[in-house]
């Protein structure tokens, strides 16, 4: 054995090793109480800007829960096709926000508001039961009712192309630096953006949407501007409560939102957590590059410590790809397609935020 080859499979196990100590666990809410008694009016904001496709099973889903005390504010963002009249239909209240983008469309809902708690929805998402809702408040006031709740929902998956987004999805729940092995031990790089749960006191205490307004990742900025005023910022994962299926318009939509995300979104995440993703990355890709080596050279016993290493990193990527979607078991013996993907699209970001200073996004070139 070669000392390259030596190398390629200290990196390949390291990965293993590094990518359980990097994605430990995803929590999500618990069940708590079926009596809705003491949970305060909840205001839901939902910036909306060309959803007459996907606004819909959010909208439904809403009209299913058993918790009723709430109202809905769809803000629309100048919206083009029949987001609001779609909204209007379901007997939501619409607000008009004429193409200022989605900070601006969540500041304006807030203050809108009746709500004692605030809960801002993507419109994408959906619950997934009828007591999702109510399960969501009970955590929050479980928790003493102070600062973000926010939940990354769990992504469905329709179509093959979806799976593209599997190192994406993971990658986005690794970063808030919170599902290490260490827990807590590193500070949150923000919140999630789908699903976001606060007191109307803290938000306007932290200066809301409009402190952050012109922000990329205003998630993560959100968060930033919580914990900047010593609020606490809760991240969980959505599996069984809420879900979401993103970029279902095809190939190009989903190339341009994880564009948009990525590199700017990589900067809040902890360096060291930063250091386990490209290690486990690097793992990845060297052990399906020793395999197919060593089956071109036919050698047996390396096509058995790598063959078997391959399967370890197949079996990884699902299991925590299962976690955070429900992407489909077939297709992750080809996960090196997958990681090959993530590192093209993220250099792309990284070409188009550090040296164009601008992405796309729902048809807006967004300066950064």
């Amino acid at each position: 054995m070669t000392i390259s080859e030596v190398i390629n499979l200290i990196l390949g196990f390291l990965g293993i090793i590094i990518g359980m100590i990097m994605f430990w666990s995803l929590p999500v809410p618990g069940f708590i109480s079926k009596s809705t008694a003491g949970l305060p009016f909840l205001s839901i904001i939902i910036p909306a800007r060309n959803e007459e496709g996907r606004i819909s099973p959010l909208l439904q889903s809403l009209q299913e829960q058993r918790f009723k005390g709430f109202e809905v504010l769809l803000v629309d963002d100048d919206s083009s096709d029949r987001t609001a009249a779609i909204a209007e239909s379901y007997g939501v209240t619409v607000l008009h926000n004429i193409g200022a983008g989605k900070s601006s469309a969540c500041w304006r809902g807030a203050k809108e508001a009746k709500g004692t708690w605030l809960l801002f929805l993507d419109a994408d998402t959906r619950f997934t039961s009828m007591d999702g809702l109510r399960n969501l408040l009970h955590y929050y006031q479980g928790k003493g009712a102070r600062g973000i709740l926010a939940l990354q929902p769990y992504h469905t998956v329709e179509r093959v192309y979806e799976h593209l987004s599997i190192v994406f999805n993971i990658i986005v729940v690794v970063g808030m630096n919170l599902f290490t092995v260490w827990g807590s031990r590193f500070k949150a790089a923000g919140s999630f953006g789908p699903c976001i749960l606060c007191n109307r006191d803290d938000y306007f205490l932290s200066g809301g949407h409009e402190k952050i307004e012109g922000a990329i990742m205003d998630d993560l900025a959100l968060g930033e501007a919580f914990l900047d005023q010593n609020l606490p910022v809760r991240c969980l994962g959505g599996r069984g409560i809420i879900s979401f299926r993103m970029y279902p318009e095809g190939v190009g939509s989903l190339i341009e939102g994880w564009c948009k995300s990525f590199a700017v979104g990589s900067k809040s995440t902890h360096p060291v957590v930063m250091l386990m993703v490209i290690l486990w990355i690097t793992g990845s890709l060297t052990s399906a590059s020793a395999l197919i080596s060593s089956i071109m050279e036919g050698e047996t016993a390396a096509m058995i410590v790598n063959g078997a290493l391959y399967f370890l990193y197949t079996v990884q990527t699902a299991w925590f790809a299962r976690r955070v979607g429900d992407f489909r078991w077939v297709y992750f013996p080809f996960y090196p397609l997958f990681f090959l993907f993530f590192a093209v699209i993220f250099l792309y970001s990284f070409v188009r935020v550090n040296v164009f200073h601008s992405v796309k996004w729902k048809g807006r070139k967004i300066k950064v």
